[in-house]
């Protein structure tokens, strides 16, 4: 059995900002990935990350500001989405 898509929307504004969300449902749960479920929330400008939030293998929760990364406690998929926005507002506000 394969992921299943949940989530999917890609934005580009006329500033060149990227933003791009995916969510998968993935057959089961792992140990990774309690959850069953496979996130990439991006944003980005001129080929630089502005801020990522993913769980790739071998990472767990996890979120990007530029080059910096720092573990997230994932509570929600509603969470996740708000906490996202929240630091594009902050970190790219004035390119949305």
């Amino acid at each position: 059995m394969s992921p299943s898509l949940v989530y999917a929307k890609k934005e580009v504004y006329g500033s060149g900002l990227i933003v791009e969300v995916v969510i998968w449902q993935l057959p089961q749960p792992t140990a990774e990935r309690p959850r069953g479920l496979k996130y990439r929330l991006y944003c980005g400008h001129s080929g630089k990350c502005i801020v990522r939030y993913d769980n790739e293998t071998g990472k767990g929760d996890h979120v990007h500001y530029g080059k910096r990364e720092k573990n997230y406690r994932f509570s929600s998929v509603q969470q996740l989405i708000r906490d996202f926005y929240n630091d594009i507002e902050q970190l790219a506000g004035d390119l949305l």
